[in-house]
């Protein structure tokens, strides 16, 4: 007899300590129970046969209401009731992260000659992610990366050997990229805004990311993933690079704006296992 259920998020991460509200058809509450650690809720509470209206709620979470019926054993079954965040924005679930090299790109795009684009990443590079749970179900993240200088390549050669010298990146005098993001704001379902610091070509300045949280999952390895996609723009005279050639009818040869392009798969832990695999 009594209410059995589990509460979770889309993702699959239990809710403790919902509260699942039971009423009768005449709006007379007949059972509260919360969840446990693992999200379930179990209560042997006697009820009688018949449809019932299910309230469950969770700070920082959207109610959601069911129909629940009880059958002549005198239980109910729930089954697994999800809950969204409210207003839709999710994180991953409270703890750090690691990125993943071997399954993350780090990508910057700039125009070229006004007509087209060339596309660079960094093959070297990592992080951590940290996700705090700050009270009242609302999470803050700080963001911690650094990225090879020496790395960058655009698939050309020549090219690359020119981004590295004094005219670019000048990866002699300053070999690590940083970015410190030091909190998050919600900008929509599944999106945030990261606030933070880059930190290239000797030069410090804020900038924001607009992310978008993609969820997470298992891996092969016994671990769990989520995966981010978050773009900048870079104004390249913000970071003192203004190395540019004009070409005819007064167009530049390199856009003035760097677009940053980043997909990024996090382990959840300290470690990133598996991370040699394909």
């Amino acid at each position: 007899m009594g209410l059995r259920g589990q509460v979770r998020t889309r993702d699959g991460w239990a809710v403790p300590h919902a509260i699942v509200t039971m009423t009768d058809m005449d709006g007379s509450q007949v059972l509260r129970a919360g969840t446990d650690d693992d999200g379930h809720v179990r209560d042997d509470s006697p009820l009688r046969p018949g449809p019932y209206t299910v309230v469950v709620t969770a700070v920082g979470y959207a109610p959601v209401a069911a129909t629940a019926m009880v059958t002549r054993t005198g239980r109910a079954d729930l089954g697994k009731v999800t809950l969204a965040r409210q207003g839709g924005v999710e994180l991953p679930p409270p703890g750090v992260w690691s990125i993943d090299p071997a399954h993350s790109s780090v990508a910057a795009v700039a125009q070229h000659l006004g007509i087209s684009s060339v596309r660079g990443r960094f093959t070297e590079f990592g992080g951590r992610i940290e996700i705090a749970e700050t009270g009242e179900g609302r999470e803050q993240a700080t963001v911690e990366a650094v990225i090879n200088a020496a790395t960058i390549d655009t698939g050309n050669g020549l090219r690359d050997k020119h981004l590295r010298s004094p005219d670019f990146l000048d990866v002699a005098r300053f070999p690590e990229i940083t970015y410190r993001g030091t909190g998050v704001t919600p900008a929509g379902p599944d999106r945030w805004k990261v606030h933070g610091s880059l930190s290239l070509h000797g030069v410090t300045r804020d900038v924001d990311l607009d992310l978008s949280y993609l969820g997470t999952g298992p891996d092969p390895w016994g671990g769990v993933r989520a995966a981010f996609h978050a773009t900048a723009e870079l104004p390249r005279e913000d970071f003192a690079i203004k190395y540019n050639q004009v070409v005819s009818a007064g167009i530049a040869a390199i856009g003035t704006t760097l677009r940053v392009e980043l997909d990024i798969q996090a382990v959840q832990g300290e470690t990133v296992p598996g991370a040699a695999e394909a």
